[in-house]
């Protein structure tokens, strides 16, 4: 990207981020970084409160913010500053916390959404809502759905460019290669058959598996999402041991992709990182499940083809 992306006026210093959830987290770093290296947070200073998979991925590759301190909670956080940058993720909280604080501070509220899925359930915790004041994506598609769904609010569409660097990272795939990686990921819905989603996901997958690599032995590597408890997919391995399966040991996405030829998931961001590096990409929702809303071209969808 020759020119840098122009700084957002809402981002006012100090800014407090807050974020647990890896999706956003990874966007908000990567901008961050991006405005960094171009010099145009020099001005700013910044007061990070990061929980979850959000921290690890911080402590994994920090950004080097010129003017920054961490803290434990968003009250501490949100005190003196002038606008709030948080994510807008299932797994904790925390982020509707900050924005609720925000918006009873009179602090400008920025939420950044990663994803194609559930917009109006991102806000919304035990019945209250709580709107930010901009709200940042990083796809055309993202920003046509996030307009439609909040009219009131106004809608920012930045380039994403923590996708532009995974994928320049990515070579090509080998010609060689007899690896499969299935990146998981929770699934709030068991539609209507009891069991957790992901799980009937995986095992309409192995069942079906022949669609994706024909007859030929092929290595299943299971890349488990930043939010899995540890071991929680020991039993399915062992249950399923006649297949040549193993858990991931790499910590980056980009380096997960680079080892594999073709990628299997239900509705992950990783994806649309392995379709923009030349992956072949498949979907592994049952035909009994709704169809895989991520805006993918040429995506496989497995419930197709049974």
């Amino acid at each position: 990207m020759s020119e840098p992306i122009p700084l957002p006026t809402a981002l006012q210093s100090p800014v407090a981020v807050v974020c647990h959830d890896a999706g956003a987290a990874h966007l908000v770093f990567a901008w961050l970084r991006h405005w960094c290296e171009a010099g145009l947070l020099a001005q700013h200073s910044f007061n990070l409160v990061l929980q979850g998979p959000a921290e690890k991925a911080w402590q994994h590759h920090p950004v080097p913010l010129p003017q920054v301190q961490f803290h434990s909670s968003p009250e501490a956080a949100l005190k003196g500053c002038c606008s709030v940058l948080t994510g807008t993720g299932w797994a904790s909280n925390l982020e509707h916390h900050a924005r609720e604080m925000a918006a009873s501070l009179g602090i400008t509220s920025i939420a950044v959404i990663d994803h194609w899925v559930n917009y109006a359930l991102r806000f919304e915790r035990d019945g209250v809502v709580v709107m930010p004041t901009q709200i940042w994506v990083s796809d055309a598609d993202a920003a046509s759905m996030a307009h439609a769904q909040f009219k009131s609010v106004p809608v920012l569409e930045l380039p994403n460019v923590y996708l532009q660097q995974l994928v320049s990272q990515i070579p090509l795939v080998p010609s060689d290669c007899r690896n499969l990686l299935y990146v998981l990921e929770p699934v709030r819905n068991d539609w209507g058959r009891g069991g957790q989603g992901e799980f009937q996901a995986l095992d309409f997958f192995v069942q079906n598996i022949k669609q994706v690599v024909g007859n030929k032995p092929v290595q299943i590597i299971l890349r488990p999402h930043p939010s899995d408890p540890a071991n929680k997919y020991k039993a399915w391995m062992k249950a399923n041991e006649s297949l040549e399966i193993c858990l991931d040991q790499q910590m980056d996405l980009n380096q997960s992709i680079a080892q594999a030829r073709w990628v299997v998931g239900v509705e992950s961001f990783a994806l649309v990182v392995a379709h923009a590096a030349g992956r072949e990409t498949f979907s592994s929702l049952p035909p009994w499940a709704h169809r895989c809303r991520l805006p993918i071209q040429g995506l496989v969808h497995m419930q197709d083809t049974t």
